[in-house]
């Protein structure tokens, strides 16, 4: 091994970086991280050979890892011992209107926390924004999935009219239409009868869906309207209220 840092080692206790790989994970299996994560342990954290790590990759569960090379080219991370063993998450997708650049990152951060399984932005008439950054999503998604403890990542889905989603939508996959007018379900009632059955929440943009995709939504079978009570929520803090009350009610909390 050559150009070994020399800098102190991660405190034992509580310092190990959580980092999501996408290689095969297994008892000695060796993991070249890649630039970024390279750049992290070793000039952010000051990590070395013989530092210890926690990799996930959302199929194998987590593994504590130890540094076998930390030159500046590149580090090495072998598995050391399973600590969790994989499970799934709940099966929730989020289909969400995408809001401006700051409001967008924090969702996606947040609803990665909360255990989403699929982000799917959708363009609806109102939607201000033109343009999603899938990259800028994923690396959102993954840092959220490392820092929360979840042993999976979201999976980031490539943005689609609002037609065109309901088109293709899984039919046996119950579809919560956040609503902000007319006659709607409590959400927490809807989580209630949702619970154990494939389901989305679908939230609108800056400004709420136009009457024309409200009334085409509601024709759909699969579609259960649903309210989060009196107040008119901004779009993002609708999304991931959405969320939070339907884990709370049907969320796997095993």
């Amino acid at each position: 091994m050559t150009d070994e840092l020399n800098e102190p080692e991660l405190a034992e206790t509580g310092g190990k970086a959580r980092l999501y790989v996408t290689d095969d994970l297994g008892e000695d299996v060796a993991v070249t991280l890649d630039e970024g994560q390279t750049h992290y342990l070793l000039h952010v954290l000051r990590a070395k050979a013989g530092s210890l790590v926690s990799l996930f990759n959302g199929r194998d569960g987590e593994w504590l890892g130890e540094i076998t090379a930390a030159a500046k080219r590149g580090v090495t991370a072998t598995c050391l011992k399973q600590t969790q063993a994989q499970h799934g998450t709940p099966d929730i997708w989020l289909a969400f209107a995408p809001v401006k650049k700051t409001p967008s990152d924090y969702l996606v951060q947040k609803a990665a926390e909360l255990g989403v399984s699929v982000l799917q932005p959708v363009f609806t008439r109102r939607t201000i924004v033109a343009r999603i950054n899938e990259e800028r999503m994923a690396a959102n998604a993954i840092e959220a999935a490392e820092q929360s403890g979840r042993l999976s990542v979201p999976e980031i889905r490539t943005a689609v009219s609002l037609e065109k989603l309901l088109v293709s939508w899984p039919t046996d996959r119950r579809l919560l239409f956040c609503d902000e007018g007319g006659d709607a379900k409590a959400m927490t009632q809807a989580a209630r009868e949702s619970r154990g059955g494939p389901t989305a929440i679908l939230t609108g943009p800056e400004g709420g869906f136009d009457p024309a995709e409200r009334a085409a939504l509601r024709a759909l079978p699969f579609v259960l309207p649903v309210t989060l009570g009196p107040r008119i929520l901004r779009a993002d803090t609708a999304a991931l209220a959405a969320l939070a009350i339907w884990q709370a009610v049907a969320g796997d909390f095993s």
